[in-house]
């Protein structure tokens, strides 16, 4: 096995191959019980562009994130990620393209109790066959991978460490590391501050910001907070009531744009570091 001494240092990181870029043409979802999250949503995301979904809760940034892998399928309308349009693949064609897109996670959903090495590998079997995915059966290049991300998010140190025992800030980290570990087109984090204090929070975006810059990966971020899209993302998608009410550069949205976004005045806690 490698040991975390002989991962390769983080400024050593090849760019991600192929990024994907993310298209929706008049994306509808209804639910079964009749709440429309969707509305003819279309927006085109350049491969390598790192981009906030920003709205209130109800507003359907979750719904659209999860469009994009197929873990919430259109009403009408299409998404395409890449080669793939994802409202026409199933079984082991919607397997694949999952592949191919990292996902970060609120809840972290970790292995509380399993060390974060192998919460970390976890990813790498993303696109393993079922023997090995069931067995658990790592290859040298997927330890050398896993060890890689963790590297690359400052978590080495911690490779033999229980994922239960860390904090949060560390936990979204290593679910960081698990996603990087795919090797993904796209990463896409749903809400993955949301349960951090704020300088974690800045620590954890910085982290996403400069992964996307290095590797020129595409990111997907649902945020609540106007502070962090504004700092970390170079365009914002703003979500009403499952409608697209604003897409510009996240630098120039103004508090005027915000309250159209959440259809009231700002609040307290829009902001990043008031009491929620």
């Amino acid at each position: 096995m490698t040991s975390p001494a002989q991962a390769p240092e983080a400024g050593h990181q090849s760019p991600a191959s192929g990024s994907w870029p993310i298209r929706l043409d008049g994306a509808t979802v209804t639910y079964p019980n009749g709440t429309q999250a969707l509305r003819g949503v279309s927006l085109e995301i350049p491969a390598g562009e790192m981009v906030s979904v920003v709205g209130l809760s109800g507003s359907g940034k979750s719904t659209l994130i999860r469009t994009i892998n197929g873990l919430v399928p259109v009403t009408s309308g299409t998404v395409t990620v890449g080669p793939h349009t994802v409202s026409g693949l199933r079984g082991r064609q919607l397997r694949e393209l999952r592949s191919d897109v990292g996902m970060i996670f609120q809840g972290f959903n970790l292995a509380e109790r399993v060390d974060v090495y192998r919460n970390t590998l976890v990813g790498r079997f993303a696109s393993a066959g079922w023997f090995r995915s069931l067995f658990g059966i790592a290859s040298a290049e997927d330890r050398e991978i896993a060890l890689r991300a963790l590297e690359g998010v400052g978590m080495i140190e911690k490779v033999w460490t229980r994922a239960g025992s860390l904090s949060g800030g560390q936990k979204q980290r290593v679910a960081i590391a698990r996603a990087l570990s795919q090797e993904p087109k796209v990463m896409l984090a749903d809400e993955p501050v949301a349960s951090l204090d704020p300088p974690t929070a800045h620590a954890v975006m910085a982290e996403l910001e400069r992964i996307s810059t290095l590797r020129g990966l595409t990111v997907l971020t649902n945020l609540h907070l106007m502070d962090l899209a504004r700092d970390y993302t170079t365009r914002m998608i703003g979500l009403r009531a499952g409608e697209l009410v604003y897409d510009g550069p996240a630098a120039d949205a103004t508090d005027a744009d915000f309250e159209a976004i959440y259809g009231r005045r700002i609040q307290p806690q829009d902001r990043l570091g008031t009491p929620l």
